[in-house]
């Protein structure tokens, strides 16, 4: 590793970037490596056992779907959009599409008819593959001109296959080799927490050469014959996309789970080596823990459990290590209580965080239960990761140092820029916001944050999310919202203050935990509209704010809250599909109760 000033770090690129670094040829590597070795394993229906894929047997579907795609008569650089759960044949669908010569645009399932209009529309997309018949009608209402759209659940990959019957093989073999490692891939249009979506734009060597740096970056995670990863995010985000080519590029297991409803059961049956997460999902495993440890002697062994685990993980980031006492506290803890909690992974070692900040102080609780997470930090705009922890130096409350390949620097003004091969080139049809995004061929992340001595990144804040009070304290919201979404009533927090003479704060409540603290507490059961006005649930919001406020300076500090009777999701516009929320829209929405605060 080497730096050119105390705020710069770049780190060298540990796999040449070549002209033939693309999808097709990341596949066609793997088949000539490991031609019989299982690649994918998937399960053909709900409660079916996992069946296995080998690289071949993968290769020739795509060959296969890819076929079909040419035989619709699309042409080399058309557009072609996916709107379905994370699958087999989401992965396959990416890969033909890739081999006809074609450009992916992923959309969320729950995008709304005018998000999927723009997107078709800015794109120019030629056909699109969705989940449901329901969804391919809301795609043809939106956009009317469309002539190809087809639904899994109506057989969509059989009807493309059927339309390749009279192309030659050699038509693929033609259209795969005339990729190029710097033609367009993808176009990911950006989830935007503000604003009218932008269309990112990726190219074959941004994904599949981070793909095969990423390899070495993580040799513990991804190489070995055991190395097993499930997805659950949504393969519509770069995050998912991503992750989903690193055991492809070595000699990994890559399985899908579409909903999340039976995650724990897929996670266990599967026995992934590693998964990834966002920040929430490790929130909700640890609040769960918590309400399910119910009352009394088994909340209190649980909270001591909890609290060994942090303590020891603190304890092995000390020169000295852990003290005899706290090691033998720690295994007895794991007897008793840290043993539940990991058999819920399926006996995965490593996970990889992303998408949000992720916290010390869950950080060190799954370390020192035995889940090693390794945060990473990272946009669309670079390909996903720009930089990550690593299991041999992981330190936690950092997002890791800039992965092979990238340059990280930090401004002024504390503005995290970067610059690499990973990096897209520019925003679709969009030639302001591109101009707007980079100087003197920086890209600026919008992100605040500082570089260590080792070169490992913090964030602290988004540029556009800091607040400014009325007495002029810049305060980073996302520490304070991190903190107290840590008790197990809390849903979702957005910390407010712009311009006020305080800090306030928005608080949602979490419908699924609340009918298990209730019973917990020796309260009767109520709906979520009962308990944002109920006195106890409210002094147990006030309790958990005070013990967020310790982690801040006063003039820093939340000083009151409102308690809302609704919760933020994607459904209602609040949260993005990687479950940021938005400020912008909550901040219109709810304008009356912030202004209460100050009132």
């Amino acid at each position: 590793m080497t730096t050119t000033t105390p705020r710069e770090f770049t780190n060298p690129l540990l796999v040449p970037i070549h002209e033939r670094m693309t999808l097709p040829w990341l596949l066609e590597e793997r088949v000539r490596r490991y031609p019989n070795h299982t690649l994918v394993e998937r399960k053909v229906a709900l409660g079916s056992a996992w069946q296995k894929v080998t690289s071949k047997a993968f290769a020739n579907d795509v060959h296969q779907v890819a076929k079909g795609i040419i035989g619709l008569g699309l042409q080399p650089g058309d557009k072609f959009g996916i709107m379905a759960h994370t699958s087999y044949d989401w992965m396959l669908l990416d890969f033909a599409i890739a081999h006809a010569g074609l450009v992916s645009v992923p959309i969320y399932e729950t995008s709304s008819a005018e998000q999927i209009e723009w997107i078709v529309t800015d794109s120019e997309t030629s056909a699109v593959v969705t989940e449901t018949h329901a969804m391919a009608d809301l795609v043809r209402s939106a956009a009317p001109k469309l002539a190809n759209v087809f639904s899994l659940d109506r057989n969509g990959i059989a009807q493309l296959i059927a339309a390749g019957k009279d192309v030659p093989d050699s038509a693929v073999d033609e259209r795969s080799r005339a990729v190029g490692s710097d033609d367009l891939m993808t176009i990911i249009y950006t989830s935007g927490t503000t604003g009218r979506p932008k269309g990112v734009e990726l190219t074959h060597v941004n994904f599949v050469g981070l793909a095969c740096n990423g390899r070495d970056w993580m040799p513990e995670l991804l190489h070995g014959k055991n190395s097993r990863v499930l997805l659950f995010l949504p393969l519509a985000h770069v995050f998912a996309r991503f992750i989903q080519l690193l055991p492809i590029s070595a000699e990994g297991v890559v399985g899908h789970c579409p909903d999340t409803k039976n995650l724990l059961e897929d996670i266990a049956s599967f026995k992934p080596w590693y998964v990834l997460a966002v920040p929430r999902v490790f929130e909700k495993i640890y609040n769960a823990a918590d309400a399910k440890a119910g009352s009394g002697a088994k909340l209190k062994m649980f909270r001591w459990a909890a609290k060994v685990a942090i303590e020891y993980s603190r304890a092995l980031e000390t020169e000295a290590g852990p003290s005899k006492a706290l090691t033998a506290q720690h295994k007895l803890a794991g007897k008793l209580v840290h043993h539940k909690i990991m058999d819920l992974f399926g006996g995965a070692k490593f996970a990889v965080s992303g998408g949000g900040p992720l916290g010390d102080r869950l950080g060190h609780f799954f370390r020192g239960i035995g889940l090693q997470i390794l945060e990473g930090y990272g946009l669309t705009e670079t390909s996903a990761p720009l930089s990550v922890n690593t299991p041999a130096v992981n330190k936690i409350g950092t997002v890791g140092p800039p992965i092979s390949g990238v340059a990280v620097r930090v401004d002024e003004e504390g503005e995290i820029q970067v610059k690499g091969p990973w990096v897209f080139k520019r925003y679709h049809n969009n030639p302001e916001a591109t101009e707007e995004a980079f100087v003197d061929g920086w890209f600026h992340t919008g992100d605040v944050g500082s570089i260590d001595e080792d070169g490992y990144v913090k964030i602290t804040g988004r540029r556009k999310e800091l607040i400014v009070t009325a007495g002029g304290k810049n305060v980073a919201p996302t520490l304070l919202e991190d903190r107290l979404r840590g008790h197990p009533l809390v849903s979702q927090v957005v910390v407010v203050g712009e311009g006020k003479p305080f800090i306030g704060a928005l608080v949602t409540l979490d419908a699924e935990m609340l009918p298990g603290w209730l019973k917990n507490h020796g309260m009767p059961t109520m709906s979520v509209e009962q308990a944002a006005r109920d006195p106890q649930v409210i002094a147990a919001i006030d309790r958990a704010v005070e013990r967020a406020n310790k982690a801040v300076s006063r003039a820093e500090s939340i000083r009151k809250f409102k308690v809302l009777d609704t919760d933020f999701t994607e459904a209602n516009g609040m949260l993005t599909p990687s479950l940021k929320i938005k400020r912008g829209p909550i901040a219109e929405e709810f304008a009356s109760e912030i202004e209460a605060l100050y009132s």
